[in-house]
């Protein structure tokens, strides 16, 4: 039977659940305690609790709070794992604890985060027993100007998969840090749905480009369906000049604005005839 303090845990968290719109579930292994407190201070400086216990009392504390889909939240955690709980939304959650995460070599027995790759191009290595080292676990080689090159990008651990010794030493004499030390965040629900980590991803730079290539596409709209606005207007009345004048040049109405276009026309079109009768 549970103890007490257990069940008055498991309905501390339940009632947190239930309270905040946001609730995480992090991964907090490998995971040193130094850095745990600058992150647990950070989060609470953006008003982000974190609360710690053992898998079973989460599951139990989750199922407790009867939030709609809450039991694939549930079915996330994982590891040394932690609620953690917001006010803001999922996409500002994520991108605050990735921006607090650093690089790390790779250790054997640890699981690939993602697809491992070495990337094509020159190292610093020259020919030697390193060109079996690195064959050894796929990576093929050439020797350039005297020194040892990538042929082509190469995957060497899958993501998922457990890196191996030979894997580790290869990384690290390559200098690839594959690994990120920071709080892990797997999954997160709001409103009945359960976001995993990688669908909380956003690419600042191609979401600023993003947006600007929508504000193009709408003016683009508005000039063509003729729509006056602050940033149309004008666009609008340039363009109006623009064909008005195109008109005028093409039916031969002479004003001042068409003379010279009309003359120049005229004079191309004489000179072409021209040519076409061989004139002198």
């Amino acid at each position: 039977m549970a103890s007490k303090k257990k069940l008055d845990l498991v309905h501390k968290l339940a009632a947190e659940v239930r309270d905040y719109p946001i609730v995480g579930v992090v991964n907090m292994q490998n995971l040193p305690a130094t850095q745990l407190q600058r992150m647990k201070i950070k989060l609470a400086k953006n008003g982000i609790s974190i609360i710690m216990t053992r898998k079973r009392l989460i599951q139990r504390a989750l199922t407790e709070s009867k939030k709609a889909n809450i039991d694939d939240l549930s079915a996330k955690v994982k590891g040394m794992p932690a609620l953690i709980f917001t006010r803001g939304n999922p996409f500002t959650l994520y991108s605050l604890i990735q921006k607090n995460k650093s690089k790390a070599p790779a250790k054997a027995g640890q699981i690939a985060p993602r697809d491992l790759m070495v990337a094509a191009g020159p190292t610093n290595f020259a020919p030697g027993p390193i060109i079996s080292e690195l064959a050894a676990v796929g990576i093929k080689t050439k020797v350039e100007n005297g020194k040892l090159a990538v042929i082509q990008d190469t995957v060497i651990v899958k993501e998922g998969q457990a890196i191996s010794q030979k894997v580790s030493e290869t990384l690290k004499r390559l200098d690839i840090q594959p690994m990120e030390i920071g709080l892990d965040l797997v999954a997160v629900w709001e409103n009945g749905i359960v976001f995993d980590a990688k669908q909380l991803h956003i690419d600042d730079a191609e979401f600023v480009q993003n947006i600007a290539q929508a504000a193009t596409w709408a003016i683009n709209l508005a000039i063509e369906a003729a729509y006056p606005t602050t940033d149309t207007a004008e666009m609008l009345v340039q363009k109006a000049f623009r064909d008005a004048k195109a008109v005028g040049v093409e039916g031969a109405i002479m004003t001042e604005e068409t003379r010279d276009d009309i003359l120049a026309k005229s004079e191309a079109q004489a000179e072409s005839v021209k040519n076409e009768a061989h004139l002198e």
